[in-house]
């Protein structure tokens, strides 16, 4: 019995910068309604945002112009696109399957965390908690620099933790994207955890990789809105990671700050370095001050503490 032959896949891939990457595969999910990946090269400094499509679902001229005017739309609300080269090839299946293993290696955050795909053969170190999680739509798989600072800052704050034996610190996950953040805590021993993503489909994703971690009763993950945060909160964290625009960070920077601990931290991350200043300016003005930073690519992040 003769098996039917599989058609083979589009790679439909945009050339563009750190900046809009994120937005250029929220817009290439859009139009193919798949999840869309992005890999940055370090020596072109150019990311690569791919999506893989079934011939015969779209048309290659039209889907082109599409890309073309989405990129426009990126450009004209000031993220910068850079040349926006738009590919399409065809790859065969068993091609596409390894693609992207090539470009997602493992992430050790020391002794304490490794982060790695599901197809990753690598051994977790004696007492080292692993994190499962593949590239997929939503942002975080601790390949992006503001993302693996966070990571290290958790690592960091949970060795250093000062408290009874039966005392874990508490972490809120504002823009929990993947999921990754709050998975991470969860696995080094952090409770309770609360995480939260305006995108519904983020808190879809973001469930599905705690299930798979298996860390899925330790997180309250809800569908949130920072900016529709209350003043007066409920609870105060000892950890609070807000990986969001700079913008967003400022506009909301006084729900942020109230709900970190006076003995808390405060990180914050998905700054452009040339915007780290202004965020710096505004968190200081809330009585915090900077306790660490790192400045990787185009990207700044920072750890803050209570002055």
């Amino acid at each position: 019995m003769k098996t039917k032959k599989q058609k083979p896949l589009w790679h439909i891939s945009v050339a563009t910068t750190l900046e809009a990457e994120e937005a250029v595969g929220e817009k290439l999910a859009a139009i193919f309604g798949a999840a869309a990946a992005s890999y940055f090269d370090l020596e072109k400094r150019t990311s690569l945002v791919s999506v893989f499509v079934e011939q015969g679902k779209f048309s290659p001229a039209a889907t082109r112009e599409e890309i073309a005017a989405g990129l426009d739309h990126i450009a004209r609300c000031g993220l910068p696109v850079g040349t926006g080269e738009i590919t399409f090839a065809k790859v065969k299946r068993e091609d596409w399957a390894e693609s992207w293993k090539r470009h997602f290696h493992p992430l050790v955050i020391g002794p304490e965390l490794l982060v790695k795909p599901s197809w990753s053969q690598q051994r977790a170190a004696k007492k080292q908690a692993v994190v499962i999680l593949d590239p997929g739509l939503s942002f975080g798989t601790g390949q992006h620099p503001t993302t693996s600072f966070c990571l290290a800052e958790i690592v960091r704050f949970r060795k250093t933790f000062v408290g009874g034996k039966k005392t874990a610190p508490s972490f809120l996950d504002l823009g929990t994207g993947s999921g990754i953040l709050a998975i991470a805590a969860a696995k080094l021993g952090f409770a309770p955890i609360r995480a939260l993503d305006f995108d519904p489909e983020s808190v879809r994703v973001a469930a599905a990789n705690a299930r798979k971690n298996r860390v899925e009763a330790r997180i309250q993950l809800a569908r949130g809105d920072v900016t529709k945060l209350p003043l007066r909160a409920a609870r105060q964290y000892d950890l609070v990671c807000a990986n969001l625009i700079s913008n967003l960070l400022i506009s909301e920077k006084e729900q942020i700050v109230k709900r970190v601990k006076r003995t808390g931290t405060l990180v914050l991350a998905g700054i452009l370095t040339v915007e780290f200043g202004e965020v710096r300016a505004a968190f200081e003005q809330m009585g915090l001050q900077l306790a660490a930073h790192r400045v990787e690519n185009e990207w700044c992040s920072g750890a803050f503490c209570f002055v």
